[in-house]
């Protein structure tokens, strides 16, 4: 049994209570247009609450990852644990008075050309019986992100492997696999720290290299990385820069080729920019790598009861396999448009510029840049939306006015 409900919405719909979708909502409050938060969740940050291991920090120093208006708690150390950037969001949604609607998944959004307003189409769950509800608004902000849902790939012979088998975003500590031979698929940062904490509560872990792989020292001369890097492209070109972190990853950390960790050739900053993908910060992982505590693995061709082959011929004998194998968007499911997301769900047009398309669409946090390219995201479209909003209820203002003076005139 569904009831159904229609709300308009005198303001934009901001669809994601994640970091994006809360900064949209801060900017907004401060300058006092209304909104609605739809959040499939029952929380807000869910990728951060539900899906993330115990042990993870901020990759970034702290002032990197701030969202607008509301800096991190001075007792805060630099790079903030899990649990102590989700109380700093919890407390930002406090401040700011944000309050999502949860347990609200978005069916589909389509712009209606006639009317030029947005239909949001969701189930709400939070009640004792589903609820359709459909939002009729001038402005949808999409906030989900680029890790709403986890890729899992195929492998030939995985269901035969009888082992267990999880996603990174399921895996929260190393306690319930030790003693265990671990197959890590991927070598990212999550899978550098999944199978650290592996070794840490001794397990023996593998880890798949598939392809080629940058790994920085987590901070060069006292401060991050990505400070240096930061500081180094007021002056410098990209690729020099690149140059000058590749030659620093050498010196601090030594020839990692030699441990199958292969570097690719295009720099960390440019393979960051074109492709999106991360290079790694290491924080102990490359130590274990060297001490054959993680040993590299290439490809896999395939599975079997309680091994894996890979692509070189050899056979390993494994007790669990957890899939390190990253997240992907999943806008492409709901927004039904095809001006500014990618078939992929990430917009067509690269940082700058692609949080903003025509029919009052923005799009927040995908940037490939972290909490700080959201954050800018974010402080550009609340005022935006804000200064239309504001013109055109002066404008309804007006006009209101114009027609009780003529009903006046007529007495």
């Amino acid at each position: 049994m569904f009831s159904r409900r229609c709300i308009w919405v005198n303001g934009p719909v901001i669809v994601g209570a994640g970091p994006s979708g809360l900064a949209v909502g801060a900017g907004l409050k401060n300058q006092g247009v209304p909104f609605i938060i739809l959040e499939r969740a029952d929380c807000i940050a869910s990728l951060w609450q539900k899906r993330t291991y115990d042990r993870l920090k901020l990759h970034l120093p702290k002032q990197y990852c701030q969202l607008p208006y509301f800096p991190f708690p001075d007792d805060f150390p630099e790079y903030p644990t899990k649990h102590q950037f989700i109380k700093y969001l919890e407390s930002y949604a406090k401040h700011f008075d944000i309050n999502p609607n949860f347990n609200e998944t978005v069916q589909s959004a389509k712009y209606d050309e006639t009317f030029g307003l947005w239909r949001v189409k969701t189930i709400s769950t939070g009640g004792p019986i589903p609820v359709e509800v459909e939002y009729i608004c001038r402005w949808l902000a999409v906030a989900t992100g680029e890790n709403a849902e986890k890729v899992v790939p195929e492998f030939e012979g995985l269901e035969d492997f009888g082992g267990h088998v999880t996603h990174a975003c399921d895996y929260k500590s190393g306690k319930s696999y030790f003693g265990e031979r671990v197959l890590v698929v991927g070598c990212g940062n999550s899978g550098m720290e999944v199978s650290l904490d592996l070794c840490n509560h001794n397990a023996n872990p593998s880890m798949v290299v598939r392809s080629s792989v940058h790994v920085l020292p987590r901070e060069v001369f006292g401060s991050s990385t990505f400070e240096f890097a930061v500081s180094l492209m007021k002056w410098l070109p990209l690729w020099l820069v690149d140059k000058i972190l590749i030659i620093l990853a050498y010196l601090i950390l030594g020839n990692i080729e030699k441990y199958g960790l292969k570097r690719p050739c295009l720099g960390p900053l440019e393979l960051k920019n074109t492709a999106g993908k991360t290079p790694v910060l290491d924080i102990g992982a490359l130590q274990k790598i060297k001490s054959g505590k993680i040993k590299i693995v290439p490809g896999i061709k395939k599975f079997s009861r309680g091994k894996v082959e890979l692509v070189n011929g050899q056979t390993l004998d494994i007790d669990s396999v957890i899939l390190a194998t990253g997240y992907r968007s999943n806008v492409p499911s709901w927004l039904k448009e095809n001006e500014l997301f990618s078939n992929d769900g990430v917009p067509k047009n690269p940082f700058p510029n692609g949080w903003k398309s025509k029919g009052g669409l923005y799009a927040v946090g995908f940037t490939r840049r972290g909490l700080s390219g959201a954050s800018l995201d974010a402080i550009s479209v609340a005022l935006d939306i804000a200064k239309t909003w504001k013109d055109e209820t002066k404008q309804k203002k007006k006009s209101v006015a114009a027609r009780h003076r003529r009903c006046i005139s007529h007495f």
